[in-house]
């Protein structure tokens, strides 16, 4: 699922499960290596974690309000609140490790 601007709050704040929010550029080559690994984790914890891609590009207030600097961050919400972050491409055992232990 894919949030912006205007729909971010609603996507994020309105979810019951944990949000895993991917925010990302296309022209990023470390989001690029992130982005199979997110996809696959929206498989693999499907009904226990919502995951969201937000474009900075296309969606520059997302990024501004959360004071992002790097791409990928990688955002974990709980009850429409931040609860932890992780910023810049990690293998995909440490990616899944910290979800796992954020989501339980």
């Amino acid at each position: 699922m894919d949030a912006d601007d205007a729909s971010f709050d609603a996507v994020v704040g309105d979810a019951t499960l944990p949000v895993l929010v991917d925010v990302w550029a296309p022209w990023c080559g470390p989001c690029r290596m992130v982005s199979p690994i997110v996809e696959q984790m929206s498989r693999d914890f499907a009904g226990k974690l919502k995951v969201v891609k937000a474009n900075s590009d296309e969606s520059p207030r997302v990024s501004q309000r959360h004071g992002i600097q790097s791409i990928p961050t990688l955002l974990l919400y709980r009850n429409g609140a931040e609860q932890s972050r992780q910023i810049g491409a990690l293998p995909a055992p440490q990616l899944r490790q910290w979800v796992a232990a954020q989501v339980g």
